[in-house]
């Protein structure tokens, strides 16, 4: 339901077309009929706003319309739609700077526009949704729940926020569902036939681990492992610490050991493995543990979709579940925290079968 208008009449859409596109390309697995879908949730988005008593004055798409398979362009202008062109990256959606500045323009010279909505999820939005709520406009949010920042959501309120999925017809959405859960089978069971056909690999920590009780490091070669991304990659290579200091009352067991509840816990602990991984394959040794700060940095990419809290509770959950601990380093110039896995959870041992 939207909420109800303010006192004035118009409003103004912007749409990060880019966000919405690519979100159904990826979480849906391509639909065909993707140039579809894209059209009817902004058609359905401004029939909403039409019925609340809210006219739609100004409404702009933002998009590298040039490096979409389709060309939505002719489509939204016959809807009253103006396309905004922008250059984008492989880093980033150059369509976000551009809507803001637009938003702000349009908040400066019409003041007879008192909504304005987004059809947009990032965490950069924040500081442009806060202005425009500052200077007494209604501002409503509209996308897949999925992909919208939780960040953003705690801060606009769910009352101002519209879901996509209800912008779309039932059986749309149960089409795209579908063909979700299908592909996820599928997926899935190929990755179970390719463990099943790894079964007794050791994996490049097990090898590491037993060089180390050898004392043979320097004698056994790892297994060939993907290249470390470079400086520009969107996510750095986390620092361990050469020298931790710990002394022994320092250091804390697992807790009892239980299965992860939930799939977001279970993401989060795929994450943390994989970046273990990482620091394996470019140190050439067993990592045993990871800086909790640049982690929790990192974390805000991987599950954009939670406020910063949640993200945080996720390890406090999996330190309950005993898949991790977390422990202080003495160091300099100030103490720090580390991320310890428990390789012998069946989670983390499903996870990176193989692992010791």
């Amino acid at each position: 339901m939207l909420p109800k208008p303010t006192a004035s009449p118009y409003a103004a859409v912007f749409i990060d077309f880019e966000n919405v596109y690519y979100f159904l390309k990826n979480h849906f697995h391509d639909p065909p009929d993707l140039n579809d879908i894209c059209l009817d949730i902004i058609r359905t988005l401004r029939e909403q706003l039409s019925a609340k008593g809210l006219d739609s004055l100004i409404s702009y798409a933002y998009a590298d319309f040039e490096r979409l398979a389709t060309a939505p362009q002719g489509a939204l202008y016959l809807m009253g739609v103006s396309t905004r062109n922008v250059l984008g990256t492989d880093h980033k959606n150059a369509a976000d700077m551009q809507l803001c500045i637009d938003a702000l323009e349009v908040m400066y010279t019409r003041p007879d526009i008192g909504t304005f909505v987004l059809v947009a999820g990032d965490r950069d939005y924040i500081p442009v949704l806060q202005h425009l709520r500052r200077q007494a406009r209604q501002v409503l949010v509209a996308g897949f729940r999925e992909s919208v920042s939780g960040d953003l959501l705690q801060n606009i309120g769910s009352a101002q926020f519209i879901d996509a999925r209800d912008l779309l017809a039932p059986e749309r959405v149960e089409q795209l569902e579908k063909r979700r859960t299908d592909r996820q089978r599928t997926l899935e069971e190929s990755r179970r036939l390719r463990e099943q056909g790894m079964a007794g690999v050791p994996s490049a920590a097990a090898l590491a681990a037993r060089a180390d009780s050898a004392g043979e490091v320097a004698a056994v070669p790892l297994p060939k492992v993907a290249p470390v991304p470079s400086a520009s990659a969107p996510r750095p290579v986390l620092p361990v610490p050469a020298r931790p200091f710990v002394s022994r009352d320092e250091v804390s067991e697992f807790a009892p050991v239980r299965r992860l509840a939930t799939d977001t816990e279970r993401r989060t602990l795929a994450f943390m493995l994989a970046e273990f991984q990482k620091l394996e394959a470019k140190q050439q040794r067993r990592v045993t543990e990871l800086w909790l700060g640049p982690f929790m940095r990192l974390l805000t990419d991987e599950l954009p979709e939670l406020p910063d809290y949640e993200r945080r509770d996720q390890l406090n959950k999996l330190r309950d579940a005993g898949t991790i601990r977390i422990e202080k380093r003495e160091g300099e110039p100030h103490p720090f925290s580390v991320i310890v896995v428990n390789y012998s959870h069946p989670d983390v041992q499903e996870l990176h079968p193989g692992e010791e």
